[in-house]
């Protein structure tokens, strides 16, 4: 059994559903995975942060912010003013105790919330975690977005795990089916419907609905933020893009790199007559190569009825690969949310876990700057 010390930095609505989906897998990840873990470190902008590392309840701790709590009333109380410096100290003080208590594998999942246009500060707190000898594993789009090549060879060269499944479509495998399952194959391009916000609010048009009242039902439901300016205005699509072109394509994108146009300017009637001429509009993310150059863009397309992207309703999404070796191929998002990006998370894990599987006697000790 190999046993993960995780540090959570960012203990939001996906991260508080990742531990609870911990707890209802325990059973098969000890069996089937021989993997275990325990909490040991927990921060939030807002709320606090927390430190055990002999363990932390997570599910409590969750519980507890959820009824109004602070993770300053769990564990140690720590004064650390940035999540960079949080994960220093917490990587330091588990390699301060491991005289006395065996030292796991220091795991740092990152779920902040996300600046579009700067990729922070998820980006500093992977490049913190790496450099102080811990593993990461994200759902957070940003550092895949506009540093992939940077982390990814800080990674390698620190001889860690730098896994970002949860970063497009979900819990969807994108990155683990290349990464496992496409040896010698080149991809070309790629095509999609990755922003399950706006294809909701033109399928809602398509029936009948206006813009602002589609959206309105959106942001009531939960699924868009108050603020739903980075799904309506395709930033959120621009960095899927970005992150999608800088790990399968080779790319060095970032989302203000993507040509974007959002579907703000959309109007109901537009919507429906493109359906009487049997078509139907969407927001298409593309990625192809122009020599030696990989270039991106985002925006409104009217695609005929049968083509896959045109058929995916309500919060669907679909990705298609252009390949040398296989032709095209796609993969088809049904239904997403909070579960299947909390499984992302897991699935990563899973995957560390195998990788590290040749050195369970050799737990990785922590590399302090």
């Amino acid at each position: 059994m190999l046993t993960f010390d995780l540090v959570l930095v960012g203990f939001g609505n996906v991260g508080r559903r990742f531990v609870r989906l911990l707890e209802e897998r325990r059973e098969e990840l000890n069996g089937a995975h021989r993997l275990a873990w325990r909490v040991i470190a927990l921060a939030t902008g807002r709320h606090g942060q927390a430190l055990n590392l002999e363990g932390l309840d997570a599910v409590k701790a969750a519980e507890h912010l959820e009824s109004g709590g602070r993770l300053d009333d769990l564990g140690s109380r720590l004064h650390v003013a940035s999540g960079m410096d949080f994960i220093r100290h917490v990587c330091r003080s588990a390699e301060a105790g491991r005289h006395t208590a065996p030292l796991h594998p220091l795991v740092v999942v990152e779920t902040t919330v996300l600046d579009v246009g700067s990729g922070q500060p998820a980006t500093d707190h992977v490049r913190a975690a790496l450099q102080a000898g811990a593993h990461v594993v994200t759902a957070n789009k940003g550092p895949v977005a506009f540093a992939y090549a940077e982390l990814d060879a800080l990674a390698r060269s620190a001889c860690r795990s730098f896994l970002f499944e949860g970063a497009v479509m979900d819990g969807i495998p994108i990155f683990n089916l290349a990464r496992a399952t496409l040896p010698a194959v080149r991809i070309n391009g790629l095509r999609g419907v990755v922003n399950s916000t706006t294809n909701y609010i033109i399928t809602a048009m398509e029936n009948g609905r206006e813009f602002d009242e589609s959206l309105a039902e959106m942001q009531a439901s939960g699924i868009a933020e108050a603020d739903a300016s980075l799904d309506v205005d395709g930033w959120d699509a621009a960095a899927k893009t970005a992150a999608l072109a800088n790990v399968l394509m080779g790319a060095r994108l970032t989302p203000r790199t993507v040509q974007r146009t959002g579907i703000g300017a959309l109007t109901g009637v537009e919507v429906r007559a493109a359906v009487t001429r049997g078509r139907r509009i969407k927001l298409v993310s593309r990625v192809g190569r122009r020599g030696n150059e990989v270039v991106a863009r985002v925006g409104p397309e009217e695609l005929p009825e049968h083509d896959l992207l045109a058929t995916l309703r309500d919060q669907q999404n679909a990705l298609v690969l252009e390949t040398d070796l296989l032709g095209d191929f796609s993969i088809v998002q049904l239904g997403g949310g909070l579960t299947q990006t909390a499984y992302a998370l897991l699935a990563d894990l899973a995957e560390l876990r195998r990788r590290l599987s040749s050195t369970e006697s050799r737990p990785l000790q922590p590399r302090l700057p």
